[in-house]
């Protein structure tokens, strides 16, 4: 072969080396990247649950350790440096700085059609107030959590509609709502005296979102010394915000006590237990009490306290129709606070999707001297765990309303109230002596009684536990409301006792309204 055969040769592969490279490269570009999904965090859960737990260690200097609550709500965030501010989308992004007791940065990740890319910590998002500290100690800091910005209630003003702060604590709200109770992750060994362990949140990913989209994505990576899990959140705003979750979630060891779907509230006092100073407030709380409706099709309301010791009720319950925490009565009367608005506080209701068999749903209540604590724990505990390693899939869909009817069944009526008294004797002479017991007075209503005569055979089914006598059991038409109002009047055997007590409107053998499960605190 001669030289020129030779150079001809090489030049011809080397051509077709390149038009092969090209086809390659073309092929690569026009081929669709694999989308993210719950199945990627999923894979990273799976394998940090087969490791050891490693603690995540603050990277926080003593400035912002160090410092108050009042100094960290100097630190705000500048809004027109919100995420996604130079796109057409009604979603916006904004952050929350590392203080105080968050310590320990958030990984925030961002989704795009062909990426997936980590979004920087940027000091200058911030505005610091008069926070005296060094420039320098703030350029590897992070984000402590984010809020979701959206146009909840005025087309072109952004709301904020939705915060991820805190281990794996996450609350949203709809259209005139306020931000009241919260959502988590998970929960583990809550109320045990092992002592309760709190997993987190330690990475989200958020999908870019176009100018037409009405829901947002959202996907995050919980660990714990005992459990990792995976969530994708999907985000509807509107008069009620939805989310729709989906998770899987792991075991590294056994725990005691697993809650999932958890929320939890406030209450320091109200109706069913007013509170012991003088307060113009009447009623100070972010939920009024538990809902259940059980697999069996039975509706349950368990008013809340706020006790002197520590509280747990089981409620034993096979593939649960849904649970919530609601803030039944929303007049304005009831708690008479311009600041705080109680009364636009959201309930929030789990509705499971698909079966989620044997458990109880379960209701912690904690004594608090004031409003700042969450005292109220509220979450579904399955009768079996998985093993080790072994993944545990659950999807259920929570709604944030002010509509607490919409979130019952209108053929079956619901207790609008539960008045607690001291309880008394009507005298001869018209006055009242009181006896030395207590006095329960509950208010049920609903189209399902407003459809009756006033005169219809409507009966109370009454039972308590053995620490309670019935000193009078009484009902009778209520024309305020168009329903029936329940007087008890209770003699308690043993102040030092919780006492236990059900109550359900009947006519004839057919059930009227959801059964009234009230739990009377220990008095000592």
């Amino acid at each position: 072969m001669t030289s020129r055969s030779v150079l001809s040769a090489s030049r011809n592969h080397y051509l077709h080396g390149l038009l092969l490279a090209g086809v390659a490269t073309l092929a690569l570009a026009s081929a669709p990247v694999r989308a993210f999904d719950l199945d990627d965090v999923a894979e990273k859960a799976k394998a940090m649950a087969g490791e050891k737990f490693t603690a995540p260690t603050s990277n926080l200097p003593s400035e912002f350790s160090d410092m108050k609550f009042a100094d960290y709500q100097q630190i705000r965030f500048h809004m027109d440096k919100a995420y996604w501010s130079d796109r057409k989308t009604p979603f916006k992004l904004s952050f929350y700085h590392q203080g105080m007791h968050f310590d320990t940065p958030v990984k925030i990740n961002e989704i795009t059609s062909n990426s997936v890319k980590e979004i920087e910590y940027d000091s200058a998002r911030f505005d610091f107030g008069d926070l005296k500290f060094d420039q320098n100690v703030t350029k590897n800091l992070g984000y402590a959590g984010f809020r979701v910005l959206y146009p909840i209630n005025n087309a072109g003003k952004l709301d904020e509609i939705t915060t991820f702060l805190g281990a794996s604590y996450f609350r949203m709200i709809g259209k005139g709502q306020a931000y009241g109770l919260s959502a988590r992750g998970l929960v583990i060994d809550t109320a045990l005296p092992s002592g309760e362990e709190f997993p987190r949140f330690r990475e989200f990913w958020i999908e870019r979102t176009r100018l037409q989209d009405k829901h947002l994505v959202i996907f995050a990576l919980l660990d714990s010394p005992r459990a990792t899990g995976a969530y994708r959140f999907v985000l509807r705003p509107g008069r009620d915000a939805v989310v729709d979750v989906k998770a899987r979630m792991f075991l590294r060891d056994k725990v005691g006590r697993l809650g999932l779907a958890p929320l939890t509230s406030m209450f320091l006092f109200g109706s069913n237990q007013p509170s012991a100073q003088h307060n113009y407030r009447p009623e100070l709380h972010d939920s009024t009490g538990l809902q259940i409706h059980a697999g069996s099709g039975e509706w349950i309301w368990r008013p809340l306290n706020n006790p002197k010791h520590l509280s747990v009720s089981s409620y034993s319950v096979e593939n649960p129709k849904g649970f919530g925490l609601l803030q039944r009565g929303r007049e304005f009367s009831r708690y008479e606070d311009l600041d705080d608005r109680y009364d636009l506080r959201p309930s929030a209701w789990i509705e499971p999707l698909g079966d989620w068999g044997q458990g109880s749903v379960q209701l912690v209540e904690i004594p608090t001297p004031d409003e700042t604590n969450d005292n109220i724990v509220a979450f579904w505990s399955p009768a079996s765990q998985p093993e080790p390693g072994q993944p545990l899939d659950f999807s259920y869909r929570l709604h944030w309303s002010l509509d607490e009817p919409g979130l019952h069944d209108p053929n079956s009526a619901w207790v609008k109230q539960t008045l607690r008294s001291v309880g008394d004797v009507k005298q001869k002479n018209l006055i009242r002596q009181p006896d030395g017991s207590t006095a329960l007075v509950v208010d049920f209503e609903g189209p399902a009684l407003k459809a009756l005569a006033p005169d219809a055979p409507v009966s109370a089914q009454v039972s308590t536990d053995d620490n309670a006598e019935v000193k009078e059991n009484s009902l009778r038409y209520n024309p305020a409301t168009q329903g029936w109002r329940l007087l008890l009047r209770i003699s308690v055997k043993d102040p030092k006792k919780p006492t236990e007590m059900r109550a359900a409107l009947v006519n004839g053998e057919h059930t009227l309204s959801e059964t009234w499960s009230y739990q009377l605190p220990a008095d000592e």
